[in-house]
C-alpha cells in the first residue's frame, strides 16, 4: 500500500500543477502506460496532459459549480460543413439540449483565436449558450446570445442552475 500511494504520488509530481482545486484521481500504471479513471465515462484512459486538465476541469464543474455528472458527454462527435469534428466536453440540461461547449488544452498549449474558433465551428450545429476554453492554467468563459449574434466574455463561470435559468 504504502508503494502503491508513493508511485502516485510521483506520477502527479510529473503532471503540471493547475489553476484548478487538486482532486483525489484514481490513476494506475498499465502496459506501461499511466491511466486516470474518469467518472463520467467510468473507465481508464491514457493519462496526456490534456486528459489531466479534461478531468480537473469535470471535477471543478460537478464538485465547485453543481454541474450533474450525467449530463456530460465527452469527445462527442460533430459534422460542420461536411466536416467531422470532436468537441472535449458538452454539457446538457436536463432536458437533454446542449448548453455548454468545453474545450481542453494541454497546459503548454497557449490559448488564442484558432481555439475559440474551433469550438465556435463545433457551434454552429449545436448552438450552445455557452463556451469555456481551458489549457488548466488560464480559463476563457463566454457567453452567446444568439438572437442578436453577440458574444461576452464572463469573468467566472456561473453555477449550473444559473445558466439553466
Amino acid at each position: 500500500m504504502g508503494y502503491k500511494n508513493r508511485y502516485i504520488g510521483v506520477v502527479l509530481c510529473e503532471m503540471q500543477a493547475l489553476n484548478l482545486p487538486p482532486y483525489p484521481f484514481k490513476i494506475k500504471l498499465e502496459s506501461g502506460k499511466h491511466k486516470i479513471f474518469d467518472p463520467v465515462r467510468r473507465k481508464y484512459l491514457i493519462l496526456t496532459p490534456e486528459e489531466w486538465v479534461r478531468q480537473h476541469f469535470i471535477q471543478f464543474l460537478i464538485l465547485h459549480k453543481g454541474f450533474p455528472g450525467g449530463l456530460f458527454k465527452i469527445e462527442g462527435g460533430v459534422s460542420h460543413h461536411q466536416r467531422q469534428g470532436r468537441y472535449d466536453v458538452m454539457v446538457a440540461n436536463r432536458a437533454g439540449k446542449p448548453i455548454m461547449l468545453i474545450e481542453c488544452k494541454a497546459p503548454s498549449v497557449k490559448l488564442d483565436e484558432e481555439t475559440l474558433f474551433q469550438i465556435a465551428r463545433y457551434n454552429t450545429e449545436m448552438e450552445v449558450s455557452y463556451f469555456c476554453i481551458t489549457n488548466g492554467l488560464k480559463h476563457v468563459f463566454l457567453e452567446i446570445d444568439h438572437e442578436i449574434k453577440q458574444i461576452k466574455q464572463l469573468p467566472d463561470l456561473p453555477d449550473y442552475n444559473y445558466l439553466t435559468q
